[in-house]
C-alpha cells in the first residue's frame, strides 16, 4: 500500500543546465465539439513514433516534434469520443483548438451473454496480461509532476523528467526509475512550515499501472472481495469497450478500492481504469496512507482518487498516464481551524524505446522508493529548463501561483 509523510522540511536551490535540440513546439486545446468544455487527459500521439503527451485539467497541451519530421500526424483520443487524426501541416505553432465528437455506443448481441458475467471479464483482463502488455525491456522517458494546494491555493510544485527502466509485464522484476533532472517551488509561509511529503514521488503513480502491479487492488485474496457489475459499454480508439464496476462487498471490513475499468472486448486488454480509495475508516484510511505526522496534529485522508490510462503499439498495450489525487485533513491542537491539502501525482510517458540490451541501473543511478522529488530538485531558475522534453502544460493557476511564489522567494532574499 502506498503511503505519504507529513512533516516540515526545508529546501536548497542550485543552477540547472539548458538542453536544446532542434524541435518545433505545438500548443493547443482539445474541446467537446458541441459544448466546447475541455477534455482533460486527452492523448495525443504522433503517428508511426512513440512521441506522446497529454491535456491538462483546462485541456490544454504542448507538444515538442524534433524538426526532421514533418509530414507526420497526430492521433488525438479521449474517452468515449471519436478519435481525429491531424497533420501536423494543418497546425500552427500557437494556438489550436482541436474538437472531438462523443460517440455512442450500442452492445452488439453477440456480446451480451459475455457481458452477464463481469467478474470473469475481469478475471480474462489479468490473465490476458502476457498477450496484450509489452513482453520485452523498455526505456520510457516520462514527465512527472507533483503539486500542493491549501484548499485551493497552490503552494507547492515539483516536476521532473524521468526514465523509467519498465521489465516486461510477465517479469516479476520491478520497474525501477532514474531522475534526469527536476524542478520545483514552494511558498512555506501557506504551508504554515509543513510540507507534505510524497515520499516515493514517481512510484506512487507508476504502481498505479494495474497491470504491472495488480496486487495493490487485484491480488488473488482481494479479488474475492469485489462486487463486479456492468455498466454501459463504450468506444476507445474506434474499438469497443466494455465498462466494469466494482466496489468492496458490504461485509468487509478492510479498506479496499471502487471505480470502474474500461477492458477492449475483443483481446480484454485493460485500456483506463478509474477509481478510489473506501476512506470512510478515517483511522485505518490514515494508517494506510499517512507514515508520518506532526505530534501536535491529527491527520486523515478524506479523498483518494486514482486513474491509469494505456497506449496500444503494434498490437501490445503498454502503461502511458497515470494521476493520484489525494486531499487530507489536518486537525490541528489548540487551533480553532483545520488545515485542507490536496496532493496531485500525475506522470505521462512522453517517448520509449525497446531496451532489449537491458542493464539494470546500479547504486546511485538508481531514484531511491523513498524519494521525495522536492528534496532532489533544483529550483526554477532556468525559463529554458525543459528543452525538447516534452510536459504536461501548466494550468493558469499554477503559472500564477509560481510567479507568486518566485516574488516570495526574492523579497525573502532581500
Amino acid at each position: 500500500m502506498l503511503q505519504y509523510q507529513v512533516q516540515a522540511k526545508t529546501f536548497n536551490h542550485e543552477p540547472i543546465v539548458q538542453d536544446t535540440l532542434s524541435y518545433q513546439e505545438y500548443k493547443g486545446t482539445v474541446v467537446d465539439i458541441e459544448t466546447d468544455e475541455p477534455l482533460v487527459f486527452a492523448s495525443l500521439n504522433v503517428a508511426n513514433t512513440n512521441i506522446s503527451t497529454v491535456t491538462n485539467s483546462e485541456g490544454q497541451f504542448v507538444l515538442k516534434i524534433p524538426k526532421s519530421i514533418d509530414e507526420q500526424q497526430i492521433i488525438v483520443t479521449f474517452l468515449g469520443y471519436q478519435e481525429r487524426w491531424i497533420r501536423l501541416s494543418e497546425l500552427n505553432g500557437e494556438e489550436n483548438i482541436i474538437a472531438l465528437t462523443m460517440l455512442v455506443t450500442e452492445l452488439p448481441e453477440v456480446m451480451v451473454g459475455e457481458a452477464d458475467n463481469p467478474g470473469m471479464l475481469v478475471e480474462k483482463m489479468l490473465s490476458n496480461k502476457a498477450k496484450n502488455y509489452i513482453d520485452y525491456p523498455t526505456l520510457m522517458t516520462a514527465f512527472y509532476r507533483e503539486t500542493i494546494k491549501k484548499r485551493r491555493r497552490n503552494v507547492s510544485l515539483a516536476e521532473a523528467v524521468i526514465k523509467i527502466h519498465k521489465t516486461p509485464y510477465t517479469s516479476n522484476r520491478d520497474d525501477i526509475v532514474s531522475l534526469y533532472k527536476a524542478r520545483k517551488k514552494t511558498d512555506y509561509e501557506r504551508l504554515d512550515t509543513l510540507t507534505l511529503k510524497l515520499e516515493g514521488g514517481p512510484y506512487n503513480t507508476l504502481h498505479v499501472d494495474l497491470m504491472k502491479y495488480p496486487e495493490y487492488v487485484f491480488s488473488d485474496l482481494f479479488m474475492n472481495y469485489y462486487d463486479f457489475e456492468m455498466d454501459k459499454s463504450t468506444r476507445i480508439n474506434e474499438k469497443l469497450v466494455y465498462v466494469v464496476r466494482f466496489k468492496q462487498k458490504p461485509n468487509v471490513v478492510t479498506p479496499l478500492y471502487y471505480g470502474r475499468l474500461y477492458i477492449d472486448a475483443e483481446t480484454y486488454a485493460l485500456v483506463t481504469g478509474v477509481y478510489n480509495l473506501n476512506v470512510e475508516n478515517r483511522k485505518v484510511a490514515s494508517d494506510l496512507l499517512v507514515r508520518k505526522k506532526p505530534k501536535n496534529a491529527k491527520v486523515y485522508p478524506t479523498e483518494a482518487v486514482y486513474r491509469v490510462d494505456y497506449r496500444q503499439n503494434n498490437g501490445k498495450w503498454y502503461y502511458g498516464h497515470s494521476n493520484v489525487q489525494l486531499e487530507f485533513k489536518i486537525n490541528w491542537k489548540r487551533k480553532l481551524f483545520n488545515s485542507v491539502f490536496t496532493l496531485q501525482s500525475e506522470m505521462a510517458i512522453t517517448n520509449w524505446e525497446s531496451d532489449k540490451d537491458y542493464e539494470r541501473p546500479k547504486g546511485k543511478e538508481r531514484l531511491k522508493r523513498t524519494a521525495i522529488i522536492p528534496d532532489e530538485a533544483e529550483g526554477f531558475l532556468d525559463p529554458d529548463f525543459w528543452g525538447k522534453y516534452n510536459v504536461i502544460e501548466p494550468e493558469k493557476s499554477i503559472e500564477s501561483a509560481i510567479k507568486k511564489i518566485s516574488r516570495q522567494i526574492e523579497r525573502d532574499k532581500k
